[in-house]
């Protein structure tokens, strides 16, 4: 398996396996894939999309990619609403208090500290 052939693949409108999408996730996260190597990927799913069974195993893949929390001793569910930040992130600032008094756990997480240490 190679990412110039995952690449060639997904150009030609062809649904993806779990595994050439998790070689893509392992090999960018490792240094093996390039950027400019991705940016070829990620353009042909803009182009030509992404079925529910590819975007299910990719999100999988990107979740699987680094570290993880156990949060399931503080409840069954806890949200999380994710935000790039910025200056224009009025939602998280109103909706997860809100949904914190209505009594469902809320983990929130900065996005300082969601970064990826490859860019530091």
């Amino acid at each position: 398996m190679n990412i110039l052939d995952i690449i060639a693949k997904k150009r030609d409108c062809k649904e993806l396996s779990k595994e050439e999408i998790e070689f893509f996730v392992k090999g960018y996260t490792n240094g093996n894939v390039a950027d400019y190597q991705a940016a070829a990927f990620i353009m042909a799913i803009y182009i030509n999309g992404l079925s529910n069974k590819e975007t299910a195993d990719l999100t999988l893949a990107m979740s699987n990619s680094g570290d993880t929390l156990d949060l399931s001793n503080i409840s069954d569910k806890v949200v999380d609403k994710h935000s790039t930040g910025g200056v224009g992130d009025k939602i998280t600032l109103v909706l997860l208090p809100a949904i914190a008094a209505l009594g469902v756990p809320v983990a929130k997480m900065s996005g300082r500290g969601l970064r990826n240490n490859r860019w530091n």
